[in-house]
């Protein structure tokens, strides 16, 4: 199979299971930036379930159907894209990532970026364990003039376990903790958060030491499951900053 006849058929698969009233819905919830068929995500890949499972000969290919499926308007064959770089993530390697972040910052917007952010963060932690240096990619990334792929930067170690670069991490929720944009907060927060599941007390430390300099929303996301001594949020409450959200969960 080509990838045009791949996308081809996504196309048809995907297209008949439109649903408008769920596509306003969709559209809505994303303020109105992007179109959309109407297909939620158990539906969506219940249908391209046999599609993901195809091998691909090459990296080439793979990103070549991702490409072309990034090229069309609706949303949802993005998240197809994504869905088929996860899955077969094993054939790419550090030098497919730039190709990667361009999609990333095409159209971006938050669903789409963590999706790909997933995608990238397999990819660097495969090549991580053969030894391979992903750091450097990243401490470009975490100054990039674009906050999608600061986001990036900052969420690309989650489900690293206990591989987590911890040094890299607070380096770079560092870098990041005046930030006012309302996605890097939440990040900062996401990325600790996930960490503190597998190294409880290096994070509790760390937010009791410098959680001053994170905003509100940034320590209540780092924190969520992490018993952090009250005498902190005590002497916070008088700094807390006030964030406001536009943005939740993925949930279709």
């Amino acid at each position: 199979m080509t990838p045009e006849s791949y996308v081809a058929m996504v196309d048809v698969t995907l297209r008949p299971l439109a649903d408008t009233h769920a596509a306003r819905s969709m559209r809505t919830y994303l303020l109105d930036q992007f179109e959309f068929l109407g297909i939620r995500a158990p539906l969506r890949r219940q249908a391209m379930q046999a599609g993901t499972r195809y091998r691909w000969a090459s990296p080439a290919e793979l990103l070549d159907v991702a490409q072309r499926l990034w090229d069309k308007p609706e949303r949802e064959f993005r998240y197809t894209a994504i869905d088929l770089l996860g899955r077969h993530a094993r054939l790419l390697k550090m030098a497919h990532i730039p190709e990667i972040l361009r999609l990333l910052q095409r159209d971006a917007w938050w669903e789409t970026v963590d999706g790909l952010t997933a995608v990238i963060g397999q990819v660097m932690h495969a090549e991580f364990r053969s030894g391979v240096d992903v750091r450097s990619a990243c401490d470009e990334w975490i100054k990039h003039p674009d906050y999608w792929v600061r986001r990036c930067a900052m969420l690309h170690q989650r489900g690293w376990r206990m591989d987590t670069d911890s040094e890299r991490l607070f380096h770079y929720t560092e870098i990041l903790s005046e930030e006012k944009e309302f996605f890097i907060r939440k990040a900062i927060g996401w990325a600790l958060r996930d960490y503190a599941r597998w190294n409880p007390e290096c994070v509790r430390d760390f937010i009791e030491q410098n959680g001053a300099r994170f905003s509100g929303l940034t320590v209540r996301e780092a924190t969520r499951h992490l018993a952090v001594r009250a005498t902190f949020f005590a002497n916070r409450l008088s700094t807390t900053r006030t964030d406001v959200s536009t943005h939740a969960d993925l949930t279709w």
